[in-house]
């Protein structure tokens, strides 16, 4: 099949990574997560993740029931806004006089 086929557009992982990761002994979807990035993304595998452990059970033989969807993981310790609204930095935005594009 010509072209390559996106599963995580996000992160840009395709099939064939997919493939890749499993023939390197990553059969479990945390695991495939790992190695290729997928849901790591803005959506956070929102769009991705049914379609890569659809995949992931195709290629490894498996029921699709059998694959259990990752581990969300919030951050470790979120920024708080009250740091940000200390920098002046945070606060300029160009001027459309100043021509920078």
């Amino acid at each position: 099949m010509p072209g390559k086929i996106v599963l995580c557009r996000c992160e840009d992982v395709t099939l064939a990574d997919v493939e890749h990761s499993v023939s390197r002994g990553y059969r479990d979807i945390e695991e495939v997560k790992r190695y290729t990035g997928f849901g790591t993304g803005p959506c956070q595998g929102k769009e991705c993740l049914a379609v890569v452990a659809l995949q992931l059970a195709r290629i490894t033989q498996q029921d699709p029931g059998a694959i259990p969807p990752f581990t969300s993981r919030p951050p470790l310790a979120p920024t708080p806004l009250k740091l940000l609204a200390r920098d002046p930095g945070a606060h300029r935005f160009p001027d459309e006089t100043e021509g920078d594009g």
